[in-house]
């Protein structure tokens, strides 16, 4: 159904075009005007995403505000979009950081100004049809569509080694993707249609052909996760990227791995998922212990930040592959979560950057009273984190734990130290910078001015909403979660009777 009764998804996916293309034609010397119109057009679109929220009907678990027209005729391939409880919040949360990565951008970014800011508008674009998709060739084509800007923009815009980053994070992916384009024409040539309602409602595999199926989607969305042991690309990625590409990497990127599991590999291949998702849920663990051990050692902050992400990432995938209602509903939460907190981390860092030049928490100390409104911002990003009582990490990882202890208690237990771990480098990050004995080298460090405050205070305000309401998230994604679970439930009982 589509309640607005106009095409309000065809529009938040064009109007970032449409800023890229003005961008375009204004002339390269007037950086003001260019920054200007692309922080504008972020910002409008983040405004036209908010009626999906005030405007969603809770209690439904269907696709809502859908649009479906002929794309390929010849080939029955569809423009079919339209979102449900799980896609909603990921829509608003890569409406939401795009503006806040262009507004942290303003002054960090200093050549080539224009193709910089042409390229988060085409990478906004690309996201939000990743999340928006019914379709699976229109789905794939967003997907590899959102691989080329931020290969460019950790290319072009990095750090030093910047070229190895990008064409890692650019091989690991496409590689992926490849295998990921098999599949889904197999799916196509066997369900007679590409468009994702009518294949969960006809598609009929062998659990054979479900177990190889969705090992080529899992590969892809494993890889962008990402998941242990395919995670190597992230830290590199991470720090040689740009703080708006590590902001968006880690805030809605990363998202796109498990929102695809979510949306696309699990429903689809319920067998699938049933065989292999005990040692995706064992990688997760993994993970979570592993990333946590070496974020312990890490010296650079923004790589401490990076391998946070990788562990924070498996308690999302432990969410998923629990298969019960809590574990979804939790992971899906804690996907919003983490990139509200992740994303004023690495916004925060970059804050520190642009003004010393490095990372290194050896290079700081003592600086909460140089920068006491710094401070508060990068204390209250790493409570939320850890999950703090309170804040809106606590609530998805609480959830998932919940979820994953009654499916099996050692793999809860093992999460629980992990989420013990997490707290001891976080803070100890926060310790190593903003206490201790004051650098000297630090004498001329400035405080966050307005354009930053007002870049990091929506994300430090959802933090308390969201830990105080999460039923703002609940109501709506739980009928979506309910219905995915049971027909999940069902597809693999009808399976195990019928042998």
């Amino acid at each position: 159904m589509n309640q607005l009764g106009f095409p309000i998804l065809s529009t938040l996916l064009v109007l970032p075009v449409i800023g890229a293309l003005i961008v375009l034609f204004i002339p390269n010397k007037q950086e003001k005007l260019i920054k200007s119109v692309t922080f504008a057009t972020t910002l409008a679109t983040l405004l036209l995403s908010l009626p999906l929220y005030f405007s969603f009907v809770t209690g439904e678990a269907g696709f809502q505000f859908e649009e479906n027209i002929p794309w390929i005729p010849g080939l029955g391939i569809n423009y079919h979009l339209g979102i449900d409880g799980i896609s909603l919040f990921i829509v608003l949360l890569t409406t939401l950081l795009s503006a806040i990565a262009v507004l942290s951008s303003w002054t960090a970014i200093k050549d080539r100004v224009k193709a910089y800011m042409v390229l988060m508008l085409l990478m906004e674009t690309a996201m939000l049809g990743v999340f928006v998709s019914l379709d699976l060739f229109l789905f794939y084509a967003f997907w590899e569509a959102s691989l080329i800007p931020m290969a460019f923009l950790i290319g072009v815009w990095g750090s030093d080694k910047r070229i190895y980053a990008a064409v890692k994070f650019f091989m690991y992916t496409f590689v992926g993707s490849a295998l990921m384009l098999v599949a889904a024409i197999y799916v196509y040539l066997q369900g007679g249609t590409s468009d994702l309602p009518a294949l969960l409602d006809a598609l009929s595999l062998s659990t054979n052909a479900q177990i190889w199926l969705f090992f080529a989607f899992a590969l892809a969305f494993a890889i962008k996760v990402p998941l242990f042991p395919l995670h190597t690309w992230l830290p590199a990625a991470h720090v040689q990227a740009p703080t708006a590409g590590s902001v968006i990497l880690a805030g809605v990127l990363l998202k796109m791995g498990t929102y695809g599991y979510l949306r696309f590999a699990n429903p689809l291949f319920p067998q699938g998922m049933a065989f292999w998702g005990p040692l995706l849920s064992v990688l997760a663990i993994i993970g979570i212990i592993y990333a946590a051990l070496v974020a312990l050692v890490q010296e650079d902050v923004k790589s401490l930040v990076a391998y946070s992400s990788v562990a924070h990432m498996g308690y999302i995938m432990l969410g998923i592959f629990s298969g019960g209602l809590q574990g979804t509903s939790g992971a899906v939460m804690q996907m919003v979560n983490h990139g509200l907190s992740t994303g004023a981390l690495f916004m925060l860092v970059g804050v520190l950057y642009e003004q010393r030049h490095t990372r290194l928490m050896s290079e700081y100390g003592g600086i909460f009273a140089k920068v006491p409104v710094f401070g508060a911002f990068f204390l209250i990003s790493v409570l939320a984190s850890v999950g703090l009582p309170g804040l809106n990490g606590f609530v998805g990882e609480f959830v998932i734990l919940i979820g994953t202890f009654k499916v099996n208690a050692a793999y809860a237990a093992f999460a629980t130290f992990g989420i013990i771990l997490a707290a001891w480098y976080l803070l100890t990050a926060v310790r190593r910078v903003m206490f201790g004995p004051f650098n000297p080298a630090n004498e001329n460090l400035k405080d966050m001015n307005a354009r930053e405050i007002i870049a990091a205070l929506p994300l430090v305000i959802f933090f308390f909403v969201l830990g105080i309401f999460p039923n703002l998230i609940f109501d709506k994604v739980n009928p979506t979660t309910e219905a995915l679970v049971n027909a999940i439930d069902s597809a693999q009982t009808t399976a195990i009777v019928e042998r």
